[in-house]
Order: structure tokens, then sequence, then C-alpha cells
């Protein structure tokens, strides 16, 4: 299976954004992918970062799905397009799954909050899995990922051969630039990415925004825990891997063996 992880740079209108998003989608389809991920909510831009998040409404939410949708179908490439849903119950971070037909599979809120994200968004309740090609797949959006790990598991153990994890670490304006991937001394968000593939034997795509100063970069790391490709940081771009699925075979998650968690009774 041929992969690709978009990684764009922070876009100041929503028409810029969505013209990164149809670039860099159709250099996926041109290099073979069947499925693109682009990263945490970027339309219209995760709050509480040191960037302007875009004016959105359900307007603006609309036009941009229904245009998302539309090149998904015209490239022929399936989508998970990271966004803001507007809800009765206020703002989730999401990623909406599209598939190469253009129709909406459905949607895999951010159900783990940072702290820190309290006061802009409202977590989701539910958690689900998606298809491509024959191929399952899960959604674990940035936080989640990093610091609780049964969310990369819980699509494991049922059956997901990849997951995605859409994600925003870094700034445009002030950091440390990193050179080496996985340094000792670096931010631990690479080392956590190794472990996500790692203890459950699966494929983990982290996919980043292109920041000035990153501090992760757009990996695809292998069932071994191996980081298998990744793109430099601070570049915009589009990481295509081809993936051998069958590597992929869920065998640590498969041990999984929640029956021996119980709590033990104090007589």
């Amino acid at each position: 299976m041929i992969i690709a992880l978009a990684s764009p740079s922070v876009a100041t209108t929503l028409d810029e954004g969505l013209d990164r998003l149809e670039c860099l989608l159709g250099e996926a389809s041109a290099q073979g992918a069947e499925v693109v991920c682009f990263p945490e909510a970027y339309l219209p831009g995760l709050r509480g970062q040191d960037f302007e998040v875009l004016p959105w409404d359900f307007t603006e939410q609309e036009r941009a799905l229904k245009a998302v949708a539309q090149w998904a179908r015209t490239h022929r490439v399936a989508t998970i397009l990271g966004l803001e849903q507007l809800t009765a119950q206020g703002r989730q971070i999401a990623a909406c799954v599209i598939d190469a037909q253009g129709q909406v599979q459905g949607y895999q809120t951010k159900n783990q909050l940072d702290p820190s994200e309290d006061r802009f968004y409202v977590p989701g309740q539910t958690r689900r899995l998606f298809e491509v090609n024959g191929v399952k797949f899960g959604v674990a959006i940035c936080h989640e990922g990093w610091r609780y790990p049964e969310t990369v598991r819980w699509a494991a153990v049922r059956g997901a051969r990849i997951v995605f994890h859409p994600h925003h670490t870094g700034s445009d304006k002030t950091g440390v630039r990193p050179t080496q991937w996985g340094a000792a001394g670096g931010p631990y968000y690479e080392k956590a990415m190794m472990m996500r593939s790692r203890e459950n034997t699966i494929f983990f795509a982290s996919v980043n925004y292109a920041l000035r100063f990153q501090e992760s970069a757009t990996s695809l790391i292998a069932p071994s825990g191996e980081c298998q490709a990744y793109l430099p940081y601070g570049q915009e771009g589009v990481l295509v891997q081809d993936i051998n699925i069958e590597e992929a075979t869920g065998l640590l998650a498969a041990r999984y063996a929640p029956e021996r968690y119980q709590d033990s009774v104090v007589r």
C-alpha cells in the first residue's frame, strides 16, 4: 500500500489553506498514494498557538469539506483532513476521513485534550476504525498519541494496520531547529512515535505542520519501531511511502489481555 503524509505551512487565509491542500493532495496522488493524511486542525488552524486562527463558521466548514471531497474524488485518493468541527456541544478537534470517491466515511474526534486546550475545545466521546482498499486504520490526534497510548492500542487490537497521527508541535517564531531525528537530547515526541508502533506491531504515521522550529518531524514508523522515512524539519511537502502491510501483524496488540487488569478485592 502507498500512503502519503502531507505537511503544509500555516495558512494565512482559508483560500491559501485550501490551495495548499489541493497542491499536496495532487502531489500525493501523482506518486500513487492511496491515502493522504494532513495535520491536526489544519483548517482553520489549532487554537492556542502562536499564529492567527482563520475565521471559521459552519459556512467555511462546509465550503472546505466540499472542496476537499471534490479533490479526493478528482485525484482518486482517500483523504484524512484535520479540521475543527463545529457541533452543538462546542468546537471539537477532528479528522474527517473522505474516500477516493469523495464520500465522507466519518470522523474521529480528539477525545483526550491537552490541558491547555480545555478553554478552546470540547472532547469527543467515541472511537472508530476506517478502511481504505481493504486496509483498516485508526486515527489518534496529537496529545492522544503522545500521552495516551491506549488510544493507539484501541485501534490496533481491532485490526488496524496503521494508525495515523495528525499533530502540531513547535513554532514558526521561536525555538530550536532539530538536526537529528530522535536525538537523545531532543523532545520526546519522536521517541513516542517509535513506541506507538513497536508496542502494537503496526505502522504509525505521524503528520506535523511545516514549521520553522518543529519539535517533531512528519514521520512514518515501521512495526519494528524503526523510522522508515521522514520529511526534513521545516520543509513543506508530502512524504509518500510504499509500505508492506503484511509486516503490520498487530502481534503485541493482539496479546493484550485486559481481563488481567481487574482490581483486586481486599478481604
